[in-house]
């Protein structure tokens, strides 16, 4: 009996432990619940303290920028287009008589004249030729002689009436005949002589002489294709390009009032201006494919830095806009109502100003509406600013600033 009394003592205290511990452990719950709770509501309005300080701060802080000031000046208007190097003459030279080519007077990439002896090709048979010539007209002008001789005599014997007149004709007639021999003569003579003329070769123009097609000691002729060597001229020397066709009224009405319009030739890159001409006439039709036309223009490539077949940028000035108000084009900015430009105000905040945009020259470009020649325009961050955005300028603004002030 009294270990059964134990036992329900024992368990009475258990239950009681139990529940003593449960309690507490939804006390401790509760407590941190409440904890939770309070540092949420703590933290989140000290977050938006400080945010609204921050935005305050962003909104006080100034943006710097790098400004320039409009200016006022001249822009060139240009006609681009790709072209290439082409010679004025390029002429092969060949041989006009048969013969050995005994020498080779030029070297292969020489600038030679118009008329420089290049080659020599045997002269001997021509020299029989004109020989052989020269002795068959003595014969026929002493024939003929002779026969001029007797029609003086058959003359006076026909005013005696000792010879028939149709004696007195024939002699006429063979003395015509003789005449038109030694003529003959002549041709041949003046023939061989061509043909000794011929066989030293000349530059017919003056240029670049190309690689050597023929070596002294091969029979050369009149007719083979290749010739001796190919002479290009260079100096001077045209660039064949073409511009779009809605620019060709205005070119033609600058030709037909005779200006002279400078055409510049640069490299691939059109960073480096390889030589200065001008334009010399402009191609009779436009090609229907590309929508384009040819112009020619025309370079003394004195320097010969030129060489044909070159593939050049030309650039052809059109006109000269002057007066006009210039801005860098790093302070043009664009979106889906135009271009506009920001402005910087005297208070140093920025406005934003629509502007109509003209021809290009480089770096900089003309604004035909919206700014005037010393305001002051954003070039280097404007991706940071907004309408009514402060600023702090720098560089070159920053001076202009302090001067106004």
């Amino acid at each position: 009996m009294k270990f059964a009394q134990r036992s329900e003592k024992d368990d009475m205290r258990e239950k009681t432990r139990s529940v003593n511990i449960l309690r507490r452990v939804w006390i401790w719950l509760l407590a941190v619940c409440l904890l939770a709770v309070g540092a949420y509501v703590y933290f989140t309005k000290a977050g938006g303290a400080l945010s609204r300080s921050a935005k305050q701060e962003a909104k006080i802080r100034s943006v710097p920028v790098l400004t320039t000031a409009a200016k006022k000046g001249d822009i060139r208007i240009y006609l681009n287009g790709l072209g290439s190097v082409t010679p004025l003459n390029t002429v092969t030279v060949r041989s006009r008589v048969d013969g050995e080519l005994m020498k080779v007077l030029f070297r292969e990439g020489q600038i030679v004249s118009k008329g420089d002896l290049m080659a020599i090709i045997d002269p001997r048979p021509f020299e029989v030729q004109l020989t052989q010539a020269e002795g068959q007209m003595a014969r026929d002008q002493a024939l003929l002689k002779n026969a001029v001789l007797d029609l003086e005599r058959y003359h006076v014997l026909w005013e005696q009436d000792s010879i028939p007149k149709q004696q007195l004709d024939t002699q006429e007639a063979l003395v015509r005949q003789y005449e038109g021999v030694v003529k003959a003569d002549q041709g041949q003579i003046d023939n061989a002589k061509l043909q000794l003329i011929y066989c030293s070769i000349t530059a017919p123009v003056g240029g670049r002489v190309g690689l050597r097609l023929v070596d002294p000691g091969n029979i050369v002729h009149a007719t083979d294709t290749n010739g001796l060597a190919m002479i290009t001229q260079i100096q001077p020397i045209a660039v064949v390009f073409s511009v779009p066709e809605d620019n060709l009224p205005q070119v033609l009405g600058k030709l037909k009032a005779g200006q002279l319009l400078p055409v510049e030739a640069f490299d691939r890159g059109q960073k480096q201006k390889l030589a200065t001409g001008y334009l010399l006439t402009v191609d009779n039709q436009i090609d229907p494919t590309t929508g384009t036309v040819r112009l020619k223009a025309m370079f003394s490539n004195k320097d010969n830095a030129l060489f044909p077949n070159q593939f050049v940028n030309a650039r052809l000035l059109l006109d000269i806009k002057q007066g006009t108000t210039v801005v860098p084009q790093a302070a043009l900015q664009r979106s889906p109502q135009g271009t506009f430009v920001y402005m910087v105000k005297a208070d140093q905040t920025v406005t934003v100003r629509m502007v109509g945009v003209g021809p290009a020259e480089g770096d900089d470009v003309s604004i035909d509406e919206g700014l005037s020649p010393g305001d002051l325009v954003v070039v280097e961050g404007a991706d940071r600013l907004r309408e009514g955005s402060k600023v702090e300028l720098q560089g070159q603004g920053a001076n202009t600033s302090r001067k106004g002030k």
